[in-house]
């Protein structure tokens, strides 16, 4: 048991990591990695309403009816989401004004539906939590690392604070939307080739084959009759 949550989590972060190897939430993913400390709002604001939402959605799975299970899968989740909303705007009120139009459409995130419908529905509680935490964790590492590296090749500054301002001039297109799909490039083809199905399938040459004796017979025939093989 403890063996398979512990897989459940693991997997959102590399192998099935939601934005690098699922490609979802893309939209909002290259919107707000500006700066790290936006990233790093909208990655744990998602993650809260993950868990929570594939909670409830395990929980309440045999009782919503089929038919309209999509619809109540929005309504629960967008219940979550504005709870975030309204906690961010309480206690982060600068974190709200950044993220803009962008927090309350995780509503309609495809990581948060794609997980209820795909996971949440059709497992117990404890590992559709632990699945929407490993999904989250995933989602918040990838924003962060686009965050980090756009923050401070765009601006010079990592969460505010000045690290490159004496070495370099910044290079703004990093904070502009070509190099938001610069930097995602690198960090999908990382991610490949971090994870087993990046690597590059390996050659078996002839003598491996099981068809190697029937080849050289077909060879032997075409060379015979002049031919070609």
């Amino acid at each position: 048991m403890a063996k398979s949550l512990k897989e459940e989590f693991t997997k959102g972060i590399i192998k099935e990591n939601p934005v690098l190897r699922l490609m979802l939430g893309t939209c909002a993913t290259l919107a707000v990695t500006t700066a790290a400390s936006n990233a790093i709002g909208m990655g744990l604001a998602t993650t809260f309403v993950l868990v929570c939402s594939n909670a409830v959605i395990s929980l309440l799975k045999k009782i919503i009816p089929d038919k309209v299970r999509i619809p109540a899968y929005i309504t629960i989740v967008a219940g979550f989401v504005t709870i975030v909303q309204l906690l961010i705007k309480a206690y982060v009120p600068a974190l709200n004004k950044s993220l803009g139009v962008f927090l309350p459409l995780i509503v309609v995130n495809c990581i948060i539906l794609g997980r209820a419908e795909m996971f949440a529905s059709k497992n117990p509680v404890l590992p559709s939590i632990v699945d929407g935490l490993g999904m989250g964790v995933g989602f918040t590492a990838a924003l962060l690392a686009m965050g980090i590296i756009r923050e401070l090749l765009g601006a010079g500054t990592v969460f505010g604070i000045p690290i490159l301002s004496n070495f370099m001039d910044p290079i703004i297109i990093f904070l502009l939307p070509p190099g938001g799909f610069f930097v995602f490039g690198i960090l999908i083809a990382i991610a490949g080739k971090l994870s087993a199905e990046g690597k590059a399938p390996e050659t078996m040459g002839c003598a491996a084959c099981p068809l190697a004796a029937s080849c050289s017979k077909v060879q032997e025939k075409c060379e015979k009759e002049g031919g070609k093989a």
